[in-house]
């Protein structure tokens, strides 16, 4: 698009770009949000000048280079704001995931020392006070603001106030002080590319989540390769943010590659309206975790099945057919004959472009997947509709993604491609990759003893995952290397490889493989509720709740299907002989989830003692 650039360059800071972008296009539209049914949208000025006021505010209230604030909510334009003006002058930022329990909130803000917390609503406003209430509060915060104040008239905390108050705080102070814009603008330019610019919780599967320090270079770093590698242009970037912006992945790829690309952010009205939204919108650029993809499968393949037969007919038909292609296309490396061309172009015409459309990712030219580990078949049906979703590799311990798939041409299902340029790789004896490259992050706060375990004096960081070297210098995930499985006959196995051939299917939205030190594998299932439900509904079998669901023989024997299924494709020791269906589904409030809906496979043995009894009852550990 003429006039637009990228900005790459390595020695600058987000604040810094934010200026540059605000100067060069200020009238061009940034943000855009929904209001009342109707999408509001706000320019690279008024991002600006509001990030100023947040600033400003935070100057007023004493913070100072070094010091921290945590944000937690769900995505909005006020998000961004309170990050970029925290920035600004030095400040650190931390997001807490809207779905964190008060403890674990408390945890963290208190871990991080946060002096300011920036609240969504009024639930994330009560985890803030149930946190100062409770065991030793949070004695280094001052004050917190809420987003949206709705329902609080009533609430009479002292350091409570709104984010226009914090904004006031903001404009009050530069009236006061006629230096004060000129010392902000000082500020910015004092930063730093290796200055800390946020704090990122890690998942926390076998303890308490890690403080993970990101440089301004580290993050850029990451997603200016990035956006490189796979070919999104300058200017024409439009996404839909959902995913929790204190996630590394959406943080990147949202709003810093918004800043280096500018581009269009579009907030989600809530996790629920995603679909909706997206479909509203129909992005550019589509980032999803695997529940995302699956639900957008699932959801198609739902509804077809609910059409009448012609319809149905004429889908399964093209999907075999597309299936056919894709298969050719694999062979031949992504080569494809004439033929095959314009019998692509013509599925297309007829049914594909209608599915994408369906789902709004009609005009999105660049699709990634991240995150976890995502099931081969899922990939399959997008590269099968023409929409590759690339996948890639990489932790929050180098600021996103080290790898991602250039060529989506043809169907890779293991591969998460290759490495970014300036990112060094090496594999050790036992198959962990070991990375070095300048989104390698800076250490875990206040823990040197683990910041020494993970990254050596050379800069290479231990990243704890096994992979396989694939050809054309990819390389193909095979599991944590904690997570690796030994039985009592001594075989090594990878459990996610099994787990996500069973969530294939779509009746089961959780499975944890077990079998450490015992004579063979087990699995705990817990059904996807909907879709079992709708399965049930058909047959005329009555349920009530998801425990009676569970428990109907009726459901053991779907899910015994499909563990034969998927035992079929698997050598023998990596079968699962039984499994045990969970009446309740696993819930993050419990400690069996973290933040990221990952099993936290710890508290397995604890949580999960009953199935465990259950599954190998008969057999001798």
């Amino acid at each position: 698009m003429t006039g637009v650039v990228a900005l790459r360059d390595p020695e600058t800071t987000l604040p810094r770009m934010l200026r540059e972008r605000a100067r060069t296009h200020p009238d061009r539209l940034a943000l855009r949000e929904k209001k009342l049914g109707i999408w509001q949208g706000y320019t690279w000025d008024h991002y600006l000048r509001t990030a100023r006021r947040v600033a400003l505010g935070l100057l007023s209230l004493g913070l100072r280079r070094g010091d921290v604030i945590a944000i937690a909510g769900e995505n909005t334009p006020e998000w961004l704001y309170a990050d970029l003006g925290a920035q600004m002058i030095g400040v650190r930022v931390t997001g807490i995931y809207p779905t964190n329990p008060w403890p674990e909130l408390r945890y963290i803000a208190d871990h991080c020392k946060a002096k300011v917390a920036i609240t969504g609503d009024q639930e994330q406003t009560d985890k803030v006070i149930d946190a100062l209430a409770n065991e030793d509060g949070l004695p280094h915060l001052l004050r917190f603001f809420c987003v949206d104040m709705k329902g609080m008239r009533s609430y009479a905390h002292p350091m409570l106030g709104s984010f226009e108050d914090l904004l006031e705080l903001g404009d009050n102070y530069a009236r006061s002080r006629p230096e004060a814009e000129a010392e902000l603008d000082a500020m910015i330019d004092a930063g730093k590319p290796d200055d800390i610019a946020i704090i990122v919780y890690t998942s926390g599967t076998t303890g308490n989540p890690k403080g993970a320090l990101l440089s301004h270079r580290n993050i850029i770093y990451a997603t200016v390769a990035y956006a490189e590698m796979s070919g999104i242009e300058a200017g024409r970037l439009e996404t839909v943010s959902y995913l929790p912006l204190c996630h590394v992945a959406e943080r990147c790829y949202g709003p810093v590659m918004h800043l280096c690309m500018l581009g269009v952010i579009n907030f989600a009205e809530s996790i629920g309206t995603v679909a909706a939204n997206v479909r509203e919108i129909a992005p550019t650029y589509m980032l999803g975790v695997p529940r995302i993809w699956e639900k957008l499968q699932s959801g198609f393949v739902f509804r077809v099945e609910d059409s009448g037969p012609i319809r149905r007919g004429v889908y399964e038909w093209a999907m075999r057919r597309g299936r056919a292609l894709s298969d050719r296309r694999i062979a031949n490396r992504g080569r494809q004959s004439s033929g095959d061309r314009v019998m692509r172009r013509f599925l297309h015409w007829l049914v594909f472009r209608n599915m994408q459309r369906f789902m709004g990712l009609q005009r999105t030219t660049v699709r990634m997947c991240g995150g976890a580990s995502i099931s081969p078949e899922t990939l399959r049906f997008f590269d099968i509709i023409g929409l590759p979703v690339a996948q890639g590799y990489g932790q929050t311990e180098s600021a996103g993604l080290a790898f991602v798939q250039k060529d989506i041409s043809y169907f890779r299902p293991n591969s998460s491609g290759s490495a970014f340029p300036g990112t060094e790789w090496r594999i050790a004896r036992d198959g962990e990759i070991f990375l070095r490259s300048p989104g390698v992050f800076e250490g875990y706060l206040f823990n040197e003893a683990a910041t020494r375990d993970t990254v050596d004096d050379d800069g290479w960081l231990a990243t704890g995952d096994i992979v396989e070297r694939l050809e054309g210098d990819e390389i193909a995930v095979v599991d944590r290397k904690k997570s690796i499985i030994i039985t009592s006959g001594g075989k090594n196995i990878a459990p996610s490889k099994i787990e996500n051939a069973l969530k294939d299917s779509p009746y089961i939205k959780e499975a944890i493989v077990v079998g450490e030190g015992r004579k063979f594998l087990g699995a705990i299932i817990q059904i996807e509720f909907d879709d079992v439900g709708r399965w049930a509904r058909d047959r005329d079998i009555a349920y009530t709740t998801f425990a009676s669901l569970a428990a109907l023989p009726q459901t053991r024997d779907l899910i015994q299907g499909v563990v034969d299924q998927v035992n079929a494709r698997f050598a023998r020791v990596e079968n699962i002989r039984r499994f045990a269906l969970l009446t309740r589904e696993l819930d993050h409030d419990d400690g069996e989830l973290t933040a990221t809906q990952k099993v936290r496979r710890g508290i397995i043995e604890q949580k999960f003692r009953e199935e465990l009894d259950f599954i190998y009852r008969d057999a001798a550990a």
